[in-house]
């Protein structure tokens, strides 16, 4: 809407709509990703999310505790961008991975951890 406004009159800058467009990134990137509390996972909701392959072939890949990117792990489950960021939205909202933000990347990781606090062994079933 501002860079049309800029082209009907006629006072087009690219510097200033670049400026603007930048501190809008720098602002949402800095969003903190709420996770579930440890103590409020609950295990119905994790085997349900866990029910569809994708995401527990995700899991298995998130297994060795290396973090990735959201990319990396689409090409390596060969699904559209779209698909795997769906199916890693699930996976936080359920408390089975953790999302955190580096700049403009989300590196992903399991929350092994948190997982084996609130459900000891669930880790060792389902990445076997």
């Amino acid at each position: 809407m501002l860079l049309r406004y800029f082209q009907d009159h006629g006072t087009f800058e690219r510097g200033y709509i670049i400026v603007l467009m930048s501190a809008g990134t720098a602002t949402s990137t800095r969003t903190k990703i709420p996770h579930p509390a440890t103590e409020s996972l609950d295990l119905a909701t994790i085997m349900r999310t866990l029910g569809d392959p994708v995401r527990l072939e995700i899991v298995r890949l998130l297994a060795d505790d290396r973090p990735r990117v959201c990319g990396e792990l689409s090409t390596a489950l060969d699904i559209p961008a779209s698909t795997g960021s769906y199916h890693l939205k699930l996976l936080r909202e359920a408390g089975v991975t953790r999302t955190q933000a580096q700049g403009t990347l989300r590196l992903i990781s399991l929350r092994r951890d948190d997982l084996e606090a609130r459900f000891p062994g669930l880790v060792d079933v389902l990445t076997r």
